[in-house]
């Protein structure tokens, strides 16, 4: 495969959304991702597991729609819940049947700024909305914690926006 119009084979091992400061043309530079460029190569597999066109999985061709699923897939799993790796995941359920004080939503907001931080380093986190919801709110679910989660992939991705609903039965669905 041949490398991009001013690129050579090392830049492209560089992430797609790095910028590299070049002190002779004083401007940033960006590369791209070598996963990126070739569209028929699947990088993995997209959450939910709902098969489209007759196949098992929906696959991700782009290291961003990867790195969503990445995301929500941290989100939807509990600590402990992951062999060899007790400490992956989210504290959401953990948190889900505490009692409804004014510091539950920091404590949760720092859990996920944590988790997301330490598993995730390349989503930039731009904002955590964290409400609880009451009977009606959520229409007919009951209440729970609705969590809206608004990033960007790295610096230079486009932003995004996660909203993520925990119910009162321990249910969790990604809208």
């Amino acid at each position: 495969m041949a490398s991009p119009k001013g690129y050579t084979g090392t830049e492209l091992l560089i992430s797609k959304t790095t910028p590299k400061y070049n002190s002779l043309s004083k401007h940033n530079e960006w590369t791209y991702n070598v996963l990126d460029l070739d569209s028929n190569k699947a990088i993995g597999i997209q959450l939910p597991l709902n098969g489209d066109g007759g196949r098992l999985f929906s696959l991700s061709y782009t290291t961003e729609d990867q790195a969503v699923s990445n995301l929500k897939n941290l989100l939807l799993t509990r600590k402990g819940e992951r062999i060899m790796q007790p400490n992956f995941g989210s504290a959401i359920y953990d948190l889900l049947f505490e009692q409804n004080t004014s510091d539950i939503i920091g404590k949760l907001s720092d859990s996920l700024n944590y988790d997301i931080g330490f598993w995730l380093p390349y989503i930039v986190l731009n904002n955590i909305d964290i409400q609880p919801k009451l009977d009606g709110e959520l229409g007919s679910f009951g209440h729970g914690i609705q969590i809206v989660i608004k990033f960007k992939v790295t610096e230079q991705g486009a932003n995004q926006k996660i909203t993520f609903v925990v119910l009162e039965t321990g249910q969790a669905a990604i809208i």
